[in-house]
């Protein structure tokens, strides 16, 4: 059955290069500020901006793909990222790149929940939460393939032609998806009923009803913020101004993040497939560790030293891939006509956690250096970092709320079974 492996393939690789897309612009920083002629903090709302729209924008891509089926909103995904990354491309001033990463976040939050709904469609039994878990550790290397050859087009071809190529290889994943990709075994297309106001809040109470979903939701808000604050903005002040490391060694130390992704992910993938009555055990776990050495790194008398600075990068990392089971919770939760729209109410919660701390981050450490400008000291990063603790408390406290709930419903022998592909 080499069917499945190959839709599989095509979409993991469109959503690689939505990833590819997303990143773009982290190895271009400096480039834009020149050619925007802009601040650091206009520089930033580029990020901020486009994470706002990917999380706004996944209850809806969620409804549209049960409405119109994966393939479809994969391909207008593509579309919309080669058009986007286009007129980023062709932007000459800071209003018109603002709008262009707009699209950005819209065309890469229509892909992973159709990768998500895909796996479900095509396979079954242990390997929908191993694939799941794969496709997502996989989906790093996008970040990671962004950075070479952008600085290496971006150096030697200048603004312009680098993003009008990384725009033209989307049109080659937008044919691969329309070539390719079936909704289902059975189905090359597939249509849900018309999105209408009764239908759109029928699907989404229905799914929200689910006290596997709602699971899901809390599983996702609480193990993934932490890696995503850091990665995505705060890690590496925190490492140079708050822990006394160099440039080097804290650039370092946040690629080593990403290596704990990689190597979690196939690995939690395989357990909660074998194990699924202990999902939310394995959340819970992986969230006490990333919450005890945060502790320790912040209760350190004066810089931690260097291998509790690796441990803490080791255990952050592996709540990303924690952070997808609550995307397992809404498969075995759901019928698949509504999966995606649980997948989308699921896949919002840790990127608005991580909105919400990378706010109360700066924040503090404005309270907390009053007229410095950025100089911000040790002291003021140890505050700062401890507004993850209200998140642990809330997100904790849900998914031991939620998993009770959920253990009450569901069956433990038909889950596994179900699981193992016997039923």
């Amino acid at each position: 059955m080499r069917r499945p492996w190959l839709v599989w393939g095509v979409a993991l690789a469109a959503y690689l290069l939505a990833i590819f897309h997303r990143s773009s612009l982290a190895v271009a920083g400096l480039d834009a500020a020149q050619r925007f002629d802009i601040s650091a903090a206009q520089l930033a709302t580029f990020t901020m901006l486009q994470l706002l729209v990917y999380a706004g924008m996944q209850i809806p891509v969620g409804l549209l793909v049960d409405r119109f089926g994966p393939r479809t909103v994969m391909l207008t995904g593509a579309v919309v990222l080669t058009l986007a990354q286009t007129a980023f491309a062709l932007a000459e001033s800071y209003g018109a790149a603002l709008a262009a990463r707009v699209f950005v976040g819209m065309g890469d939050a229509m892909t992973w929940i159709c990768l998500l709904r895909l796996v479900a469609s095509w396979f079954s039994g242990r390997r929908v939460p191993f694939l799941t878990a794969l496709s997502g550790t996989l989906g790093q290397l996008g970040a990671i393939a962004a950075a070479a050859p952008m600085t290496w087009a971006l150096g030697h071809l200048g603004w312009t032609p680098a993003y009008l190529i990384a725009a033209g290889v989307s049109v080659v994943a937008a044919v691969a998806v329309a070539l390719a990709v079936h909704d289902s075994p059975d189905d090359r297309v597939l249509r849900g009923p018309r999105l209408t106001f009764e239908t759109i809040r029928g699907s989404l109470r229905a799914s929200w009803a689910q006290p596997g979903t709602r699971l899901g939701f809390w599983m996702h808000f609480v193990a993934q913020f932490s890696a995503t604050v850091m990665t995505l903005l705060w890690g590496f002040p925190f490492l140079v101004r708050g822990e006394g490391l160099s440039e080097r060694h804290a650039s370092l130390l946040l690629t080593l993040v990403v290596v704990a992704v990689m190597y979690s992910g196939p690995t939690i993938g395989w357990l909660i497939g074998r194990y699924p009555w202990h999902r939310s055990t394995c959340v819970l776990a992986i969230v006490w560790s990333i919450v005890v050495v945060w502790t320790a790194v912040l209760a350190w008398p004066g810089e931690a030293p260097l291998w509790l600075l690796i441990l803490l990068t080791q255990v952050v990392g592996i709540g990303g891939p924690a952070s997808m089971i609550g995307f397992d919770l809404a498969r075995t939760s759901n019928p698949v006509e509504r999966l995606a729209s649980a997948n989308g109410i699921i896949n919002q919660a840790g990127f608005a956690a991580s909105l919400v701390l990378v706010v109360a981050i700066g924040l503090v450490l404005d309270w907390r250096t009053p007229g410095s400008g950025s100089d911000y000291d040790a002291s003021a990063f140890r505050w700062a970092m401890c507004m993850q603790y209200p998140l642990w408390a809330l997100g904790l406290f849900q998914v031991w709320r939620y998993r009770r709930k959920t253990r009450a419903v569901v069956n433990r022998a038909q889950l596994t079974a179900t699981a193992r592909g016997v039923g």
